[in-house]
């Protein structure tokens, strides 16, 4: 899997995008009159048949595609309608593919655990998350990746995909100043400014865990900007005493999805290499577990791990 693509002049506007509005109509999923609602909202969100995914992925060369397969379970629903009012905020730069499990057993089994989702851009799975990811945590998921698309050049926007009811869409909680200037540097691909922001904001408000999260990520997405995968691999294979290299392989880990062998990678380093470098990847560890999230269980078991490492 290309864990990092080319950002070659990838720039995106609506027009020649893919509309999956007639998926919805040949899916017999969601279908017609639902739609046809009086005050019915634009919506990126559609739901459609196993075999019209080929469709969803190509959609993710123009901008970020999310694949959710939901059951009829509470937990499921929930994750519909959040992440379903999360993508729909942003006016057609992410998009969603929704599948029932019920008129698709073979995917289900295939999936696992239920609802799951994986995130494509540019043709690629570049994450997934199930229901272990805290539901309250979705929105931001679905922003860091937008940052990762911006990041890879991928900035377009396509047109509406679907309608959904004549319900008022719930309105998200409007932004800081300073958390709001560092989005908008964000989405044009200026990382110092939105690190200046997010900044900033932890002067004003110095235990602003939003703001340390989102410097922290903007800094992973520095430090990845430029890199070639296979160069920063290949140095820390032939470098394994080299904590520059280990660290700089693990940010490459994370970007792509593979958390759990960045923090091994680290932990191990950690565990073998006492003094200075050491201390510079405990450092790093800690931050990336920042960046992925007190909540996530992996955080949680590479914590443990790491005490085991430390003492």
């Amino acid at each position: 899997m290309n864990e990092n693509p080319s950002a070659n002049d990838r720039s995106v506007n609506a027009h020649g995008a893919v509309d999956l509005s007639a998926l919805a109509e040949s899916s017999g999923q969601d279908g017609g009159a639902a739609h046809q609602a009086k005050g019915a909202q634009d919506s990126w969100v559609i739901a459609v048949a196993p075999q019209q995914l080929q469709q969803i992925v190509q959609l993710s060369a123009q901008v970020p595609a999310l694949v959710l397969i939901h059951g009829a379970d509470a937990t499921s629903q929930q994750f519909v309608s959040t992440l379903e009012r999360a993508v729909d905020s942003h006016q057609g730069r992410i998009v969603m593919a929704t599948i029932n499990a019920a008129s698709a057993p073979e995917v289900a089994e295939q999936a696992g655990k239920l609802p799951v989702v994986t995130a494509f851009l540019s043709g690629q799975p570049i994450g997934e998350f199930d229901s272990s990811a805290p539901v309250e945590q979705l929105p931001q998921v679905v922003t860091q990746i937008l940052q990762l698309a911006t990041q890879n050049g991928v900035t377009g926007t396509v047109p509406p995909q679907s309608q959904r009811g004549g319900e008022e869409p719930e309105t998200e909680p409007e932004l800081p100043p300073l958390h709001r200037k560092a989005q908008e540097a964000l989405e044009n691909g200026d990382y110092a400014g939105a690190a200046e922001a997010f900044s900033e904001a932890l002067k004003e408000k110095p235990d602003d865990s939003e703001a340390k999260l989102g410097l922290a990520q903007v800094r992973l997405m520095r430090r990845t900007q430029d890199v070639d995968v296979a160069e920063v691999r290949q140095r820390a294979a032939e470098n394994l005493d080299d904590v520059q290299a280990q660290t700089d392989v693990a940010d490459v880990d994370v970007l792509g999805g593979h958390v759990e062998d960045a923090f091994l990678r680290l932990i191990r380093f950690i565990q073998t290499h006492p003094g200075e470098g050491r201390e510079t990847a405990r450092k790093h560890l800690v931050e990336l577990f920042s960046i992925v999230g007190d909540t996530d269980p992996r955080v949680a078991a590479a914590r443990k791990k790491l005490a085991t490492a430390l003492f």
